[in-house]
């Protein structure tokens, strides 16, 4: 067993008010608390990882190439590899979430992008 205490967990912001924290997971999946800001929308982008993203506080709305879904406390979604999306806060108070990915991936995955 590995246990994860978040308030001792990695953590970075790639942005200002858009905090990540690297929670327990594995090779097989990684698992990301994250916020948002009012306002905040991720870039268009994709990734080779399955993703669910949950929302646990406030409103996001998840943006496809083809389609677009805003979610609530408790609402989730699902995302296929190399599906392009993006999420935003579209509501006005700050947005907490889980995203999942399968397979995991490098926590540091929006720092090294270009």
């Amino acid at each position: 067993m590995e246990s994860v205490h978040f308030d001792r967990a990695e953590t970075y912001e790639p942005e200002e008010g858009w905090r990540r924290v690297e929670m327990a997971g594995s090779e097989a999946f990684s698992f990301e608390w994250f916020e948002k800001p009012p306002g905040h929308s991720s870039p268009m982008h994709d990734h080779e990882n399955e993703q669910v993203c949950m929302v646990l506080a406030g409103e996001l709305t998840i943006h496809t190439e083809d389609d677009e879904v805003t979610l609530g406390p408790y609402d989730s979604v699902w995302l296929e590899p190399w599906e392009r999306h993006r999420v935003e806060n579209t509501g006005d108070e700050r947005a907490v979430g889980v995203d999942v990915f399968a397979p995991g991936r490098s926590f540091d995955f929006w720092l090294d992008r270009e």
